[in-house]
C-alpha cells in the first residue's frame, strides 16, 4: 500500500505531467490519429494503430494522475522537525564500513528517476524515522540486519548553494 503524502515539489512534478500530457502531447497525437484515419483503410495503417495505442497509454496515465494528485496530502517543512528525521529531510547516514548514503525522504510517487530520493514506505526511511544526528537506526534487509549511524539532518537540499 501506497502512502499518499507528497512533497510540495513532487505534486507541482505530477501537476506540470498531467498539463503537458493533456494540453500539449494529447492534442498532438489525436491529430496524427486524424491523420492516419482519414488516409483509408485502418486495418492496416501503422501510423492509426500506434497513435491509438499512444493515446490509449497518455488517458490511462492522465486517469491515474488526477486520481492521484486528489489522493495525496502535501507536507509542508516546519521548524519543529529540525534535528530529527521526518518526511522531506535530506539525510546522511554511515555504516560500519565508511560506507555513506545521502538522499531526500519522500513520497512513492517522487521516486521515479532519482537515486537520491527514498521513498516514505522503504525499509530505510521507516528505521530513519524520528531519528537524531549519531543516532543508530537498524535496517530489516532481505540479507539481515543492517545498521546506519545518522551524520547529518537538513530540510534544505545541502547541494544547493543559497548564496
Amino acid at each position: 500500500m501506497k502512502t499518499n503524502l507528497i512533497t510540495r515539489e513532487g505534486l507541482d512534478k505530477l501537476n506540470k505531467e498531467l498539463n503537458y500530457l493533456w494540453r500539449e502531447y494529447r492534442p498532438e497525437i489525436t491529430q496524427k490519429v486524424t491523420w492516419a484515419a482519414s488516409l483509408g483503410d485502418r486495418s492496416e495503417n501503422a501510423d492509426y494503430k500506434e497513435n491509438k495505442r499512444l493515446l490509449r497509454q497518455i488517458d490511462s496515465r492522465v486517469r491515474f494522475l488526477r486520481k492521484r494528485i486528489e489522493a495525496v496530502k502535501v507536507i509542508e517543512y516546519s521548524p519543529q522537525q529540525d534535528g530529527k528525521v521526518f518526511f522531506g529531510a535530506w539525510v546522511e547516514i554511515e555504516n560500519d564500513d565508511g560506507e555513506t548514503k545521502r538522499f531526500k525522504i519522500v513520497g512513492p510517487d517522487e521516486i521515479y528517476g532519482r537515486n537520491d530520493y527514498v521513498s516514505i514506505d522503504a525499509p530505510m526511511a521507516r528505521a530513519l524515522l524520528k531519528k537524531e544526528v549519531d543516532d543508530e537506526a537498524v535496517v530489516k534487509t532481505p540479507t539481515g540486519d543492517q545498521t546506519w549511524y545518522v551524520n547529518n539532518i537538513s530540510y534544505q537540499n545541502p547541494k544547493v548553494d543559497n548564496g
